[in-house]
């Protein structure tokens, strides 16, 4: 009898089950929604303070403007990329303060003295 290799669905099922799959996965639904909400206010704030310019240009949003579905999504994409920004530089700040505090390693140091005794002794002849 030939051995039978794994299947289709048992790879799949192995390659779902890795943690980095799954962790993507939920990233990128956080980020769709995230993306909604940054497009919804970008669009409001946008809106509200332009508003006496669009009344005078006779448009009732920036999405009617020639160019302004690319604007709005400039706009969020900016938005976005700095909060993404200032979460990773929360999140490493918050790991060097983790360093920081951390204590001294006591099997390197206990290691390094050992190795610093056996040098002494054999420098002595002992």
């Amino acid at each position: 009898m030939a051995s039978r290799r794994p299947g289709l669905l048992s790879d799949f099922k192995a390659f779902i089950n890795k943690g980095n799959v799954v962790d993507l996965a939920v990233a990128v639904v956080i980020g769709g929604a995230f993306g909604k909400v940054v497009d919804a206010v970008v669009s409001l704030v946008m809106t509200s303070l332009l508003e006496p310019a669009l009344k005078a240009a006779q448009v009732e949003s920036i999405q009617a403007w020639p160019a302004g579905a690319v604007l709005v999504a400039l706009i969020n994409f900016l938005v976005i990329a700095f909060v993404v920004f200032l979460i990773v530089r929360a999140i490493e700040a918050s790991k060097r303060k983790e360093e920081a505090v951390a204590p001294p390693d006591t099997q390197a140091q206990l290691a390094s003295a050992v190795t610093r005794l056996a040098e002494a002794l054999d420098r002595r002849g002992l």
